[in-house]
């Protein structure tokens, strides 16, 4: 092959690889207070799925990897956990409800911790959860761990 076949070549696999320049170029995480607001909301959304009696909804939340502490041993992967908490969409009421009232983001952008209160089906809180979340591409949060604890009186 000619020196300028070679040039044509190395520059064709190099946009290939997505090593071309600017329009390749990797799009940032959110970071700061744009990916805090974005992780409240994501929680406000997977405790939606609960009230609207949605699992598959519930499903799309769940990173590949996720790990559940719900049971008597830790749940891993999204379908082992969508398939234990499959009992909690069962009943036509929600068994219980939750909301954050604290949002912490690393300022990578790359992890989250969203906390809060859990309340049963009369509005009592019975537990309190703690969620963290990963950003999996810009603006695309999935739960890699989550556990709840029983409410305790202050």
């Amino acid at each position: 092959m000619n020196p300028l076949g070679r040039i044509v070549l190395s520059a064709g696999l190099l946009a290939a690889a997505g090593c071309g320049g600017q329009d390749n170029a990797p799009v940032p995480l959110q970071t700061g207070e744009a990916a805090r607001a974005q992780v409240e909301a994501t929680e406000r959304a997977f405790a939606r799925t609960m009230a609207d009696r949605d699992p598959a909804a519930f499903r799309t939340f769940l990173a590949a990897e996720t790990v559940f502490f719900s049971g008597p041993e830790p749940l891993h992967g999204a379908d082992q956990v969508a398939a234990y908490w499959q009992r909690f969409f069962d009943a036509p009421e929600a068994p219980f409800s939750w909301a954050p009232d604290q949002v912490v983001v690393l300022e990578s952008g790359t992890l989250a911790l969203s906390t809060g209160p859990v309340h049963g089906p009369d509005g009592q809180p019975i537990a309190r959860f703690a969620s963290i979340w990963r950003q999996e591409a810009p603006g695309t949060w999935r739960i890699v761990f989550d556990r709840g604890e029983p409410w305790s009186s202050p």
